[in-house]
């Protein structure tokens, strides 16, 4: 019988269980790597391509509640996601390897187990690995990002095909909302690091006291609640990208520690004493100013020499006029492929106001009204009041603009709405009353 191409890793504290096991399995799958530690999953599976690990829920004597076991699925399932997970239990425990089911084991097998059953169990479990990679792939081949012609942005996206190519630190600057989560993961996905881990930290969301812990991890014992010995964000990342979003965010007595970790490459987790090494390749990102919080000395000159090997400055959308449209019209493309619809599209009249709206959260803000108009609008067209971006202030007073009938239009239907009145239909419109009465004479629109 020849065996299956697969590699299984098993995980127990028992060498018995694991000299058990692997005299069934080397029968029938190729590769079979076995641990009497957790603490060795994140390694084996950064140095190979696992496809099932079969993981023993407790490895502590007196803790049999399962929660290691748990603990080690999430991370599995975080570092590499088309690996599948099998849960080992005795049967008392049953409870517990359901909870995992539910958040993301592929089945559970009990001990001691009946061969017959454990190889069906893992057959079909590899079986789901090779669909689960072949997905990851295909999502990888499909993903697709909008570059646009504006000069600007073109020259962005120059800077990172090429850095893309290396692996030099990147700070990539630009206002809230202009892609820097797209941008680090278009440099990521063209890197040769692109099969590995992308893991991305919003800084802006940790506080001082999670800090060293998400990013570094801990031992066992390290403060009250760390029950078992767990990796942070950085390990979580090896052979990998990690983008540190918001890194101008960091406290000064923070940034110290992280510096430490570029200069050296290694890093300690909190409650040991022993460097770890690190090959990880950063990607960093900040809103703010940095150069003026260095002079300002909120931000240490000596970290962001760290960060900025590369510098690539993204461009808001005011900037990219001519990028808006066929922005638009792809994103639009996109959430109706995200809601499994078809034949969506704009009314005629939409591009003139999307060209004209002030756009000041920038491509997050254009994906959040695109989503929230396909959502409501009927007829599988959208209209400039599907994506309330009416901005009338902006809006020149003369006969001559060719969106004055439009405007009239809609003032004409807010006030059919609101019987008349006028701090509503302001309100809905986003005028002030006076403005609503300008509007109201020019087109004589009075009752």
């Amino acid at each position: 019988m020849r065996k299956k191409q697969a590699q299984i890793l098993i995980v127990d504290d028992q060498e018995e269980i694991l000299f058990s096991a692997k005299m069934i399995l080397k029968k029938h799958f190729e590769t079979i790597f076995t641990t009497n530690s957790p603490k060795k999953i994140i390694s084996i599976l950064n140095e190979n391509e696992i496809n099932v690990v079969l993981l023993d829920m407790n490895y502590r004597i007196g803790f049999e509640d399962g929660r290691e076991g748990i603990h080690w699925l999430k991370e599995i399932k975080t570092l590499s996601p088309s690996t599948i997970v099998i849960l080992m239990t005795a049967f008392g425990k049953i409870e517990t390897a359901v909870e995992g089911i539910k958040i993301g084991a592929f089945d559970y097998v009990l001990k001691p187990w009946h061969n017959e059953k454990l190889l069906e169990t893992i057959d079909k479990a590899f079986a789901e690995s090779r669909k689960n990679s072949k997905k990851v792939i295909a999502e990888k081949t499909e993903k697709r990002y909008f570059t646009g012609t504006s000069q600007k942005i073109k020259q962005a996206y120059s800077i990172a095909e090429k850095v893309a190519r290396t692996d030099a630190n990147v700070l990539i600057l630009g206002e809230n909302g202009t892609g820097k989560y797209v941008f680090a993961e278009f440099i990521h996905q063209n890197s040769e690091r692109k099969n590995q881990p992308f893991v991305h930290v919003d800084l802006g969301s940790l506080s001082d006291n999670l800090f060293e812990s998400e990013l570094f991890g801990y031992a066992k014992g390290a403060f009250t609640d760390a029950k078992t010995d767990t990796p942070g964000r950085f390990e979580t990342a090896q052979n990998g990208t990690i983008f540190l979003d918001e890194i101008g965010n960091i406290p000064l007595h923070l940034q110290a520690k992280l510096l430490h970790i570029l200069q050296t490459k290694t890093l300690t987790r909190l409650g040991e004493s022993k460097p770890r090494p690190l090959n990880v390749r950063v990607i960093a990102a900040t809103n703010s100013d940095i150069k003026l919080d260095v002079k300002n000395k909120t931000f240490r000159e000596d970290l962001l020499y760290r960060i900025n090997t590369m510098e690539i400055n993204l461009p808001p959308l005011r900037e990219r006029k001519e990028d808006i449209v066929p922005m638009a019209n792809f994103i639009l493309e996109n959430i109706a492929e995200k809601y499994n619809q078809e034949n969506w599209h704009f009314d005629e009249n939409v591009s003139s106001y999307l060209e004209r709206y002030p756009w000041k959260g920038n491509v997050r803000e254009m994906e959040n009204k695109i989503e929230r108009a396909l959502i409501l609008a009927e007829n599988n067209t959208i209209s400039v009041m599907d994506l309330d971006i009416l901005n009338f202030e902006e809006i020149q007073e003369n006969d001559d603009n060719p969106l004055s009938e439009m405007e009239k239009t809609v003032i004409e239907k807010a006030l059919f709405k609101h019987h008349g009145n006028i701090s509503k239909t302001a309100e809905e419109l986003g005028l002030s009353r006076a403005a609503l009465y300008r509007r109201i004479e020019k087109y004589d629109l009075k009752n």
